[in-house]
């Protein structure tokens, strides 16, 4: 069964701010899974510095709440790294001053060079990103903070989906986010989950929102993990 935080008073508020920023959206979407989705999540319209200034008190608040312990923050290119570098801006700013780095697509040959960039890798490092899919930046940000001799322990995301991953084109009984937490090892703290859209979607039955909780919770029902 799905859990269900429909109490959660943060997650509603991020769910509300990411409705009025159209940054969640509603219609039909195709995933990388090949799946039509009612409802799309684009963080990479938090575009302005109101908007990812509000994001990143979100991502701190929900970080410092759930009491994960980590060292510094790791922005996985691309949309990771002004989410990284504005989570690190938000901690210091309630008293959690932190070191934060990213990582280049393509290794730089001049310079510094190396692939990595910012405060050196170390200790237990928290990833920082929008949305799992696949787990596939995951995992390749896991491999970057191990090959610099740090621990990878936990991963921040903006919304947790709730839904099957695939593998090799096909449906798989677990969502990419229960696999970073029991195969991979690594805590996942998000904001919000598929739930607390459902909810948000509930409590507004009767308006132009509300139409839109029945094709969700069907999407949810269809694919869901539980």
């Amino acid at each position: 069964m799905v859990a269900v935080r429909g109490q959660d008073s943060l997650a509603q508020d991020f769910v509300e701010f990411a409705v009025q920023s159209g940054v969640l959206r509603f219609g039909e979407f195709k995933t990388k899974a090949g799946r039509l989705s009612p409802y799309f999540f684009n963080a990479g319209l938090f575009d302005d510095g109101a908007k990812l200034g509000r994001l990143a008190q979100f991502y701190a608040r929900r970080i410092l709440d759930s009491g994960v312990e980590f060292d510094m923050l790791f922005g996985p290119a691309y949309k990771g790294i002004p989410l990284a570098a504005a989570v690190a801006i938000e901690l210091a700013r309630l008293g959690r001053n932190v070191p934060y780095a990213y990582n280049r697509k393509e290794a730089k040959d001049h310079g510094e060079g190396g692939s990595l960039v910012g405060a050196p890798v170390r200790g237990r490092v928290l990833i920082v990103d929008d949305v799992m899919s696949a787990g596939t930046a995951a995992r390749e940000s896991i491999a970057l903070i191990q090959a610099a001799g740090a621990t990878p322990h936990a991963v921040a995301i903006a919304l947790d989906r709730q839904e099957k991953a695939t593998e090799g084109g096909q449906d798989v009984p677990w969502s990419a986010v229960q696999y970073v937490r029991e195969k991979l090892g690594l805590q996942v703290v998000a904001i919000a989950e598929l739930a607390d859209l459902l909810h948000y979607l509930g409590i507004h039955a009767g308006d132009e929102l509300g139409a839109h909780h029945a094709r969700v919770l069907a999407y949810r029902d269809r694919y869901g993990v539980g």
